[in-house]
């Protein structure tokens, strides 16, 4: 053979070589592009992990009408009336006894903070325009319908009650 046709041979095996290494790996755009797909698929995750105040608020909402619906209950088993009160930053739950108000310590209707942003309370009975200070569930199943407005800096959600026990939130 001759000395210029091992040579063209040695060349286009060099050269398939040096093909196949370049096709091995990834070009330094490609990684770029991939990197930042990655950057923006992890910017919108944590977009979706921040909670919606206004959900915060009516699932709050949610809980006092179950809260609620829970205590007209136990005063009929208790057969003594309980009442909730709003605090500054929380509420509680008082149960009548001989002695006069005392709070309930059970886990259920133990005192608690708001949750959800709460910054304040109205209560009112349907028909009047005037706000009372408590609520209190009789030992009868029939009671005044009312709302409790929930206020937070991402607005408002009340909770109906209906007169017969059971309440919603709108």
């Amino acid at each position: 053979m001759s000395e210029r046709a091992t040579t063209i041979r040695v060349t286009a095996r060099a050269l398939r070589h040096a093909g196949a290494q370049a096709q091995a790996g990834f070009t330094l755009l490609e990684m770029l592009i991939v990197l930042v797909i990655a950057g923006i698929l992890v910017s919108l995750a944590s977009l979706q992990l921040t909670r919606n105040p206004r959900t915060d608020l009516n699932e709050e909402a949610q809980r006092l009408a179950l809260l609620f619906e829970s205590a007209g209950d136990e005063a009929q088993v208790r057969a003594r009336p309980i009442a909730w009160q709003p605090l500054d930053g929380g509420f509680r739950f008082d149960v009548r006894t001989d002695d006069g108000w005392r709070p309930l310590r059970d886990d259920l209707f133990r005192a608690r903070r708001w949750e959800g942003g709460v910054t304040g309370v109205t209560i009112q009975f349907s028909g009047t325009d005037k706000s009372v200070g408590r609520l209190i569930f009789g030992t009868e199943a029939i009671d005044a319908p009312m709302e409790v407005t929930l206020v937070s800096p991402a607005g408002r959600a009340t909770v109906y009650g209906t007169g017969n026990g059971r309440y919603q939130v709108r």
